[in-house]
């Protein structure tokens, strides 16, 4: 639970410059290209799959170290 409280944070913080980036006007956008396609939407797609099906991949990983 706390996991994805975590989780659910850094996807919300992460996903603010996407929409910034989404919605500046056109002359900004070049700043905001490289981080957000290459930091944040990467995270945000990161943090997204982990608390969609985190669960499968901790029981993955605790199979594999047993």
């Amino acid at each position: 639970m706390n996991q994805r409280l975590i989780f659910r944070w850094i996807h919300i913080i992460v996903s603010v410059p996407i929409y910034g980036y989404i919605y500046s006007p056109f002359e900004k956008l070049p700043q905001y290209a490289h981080p957000t396609r290459f930091v944040f939407f990467p995270l945000m797609v990161l943090t997204g799959l982990l608390m969609w099906k985190g669960h499968l991949l901790r029981r993955i990983i605790s199979n594999r170290s047993a």
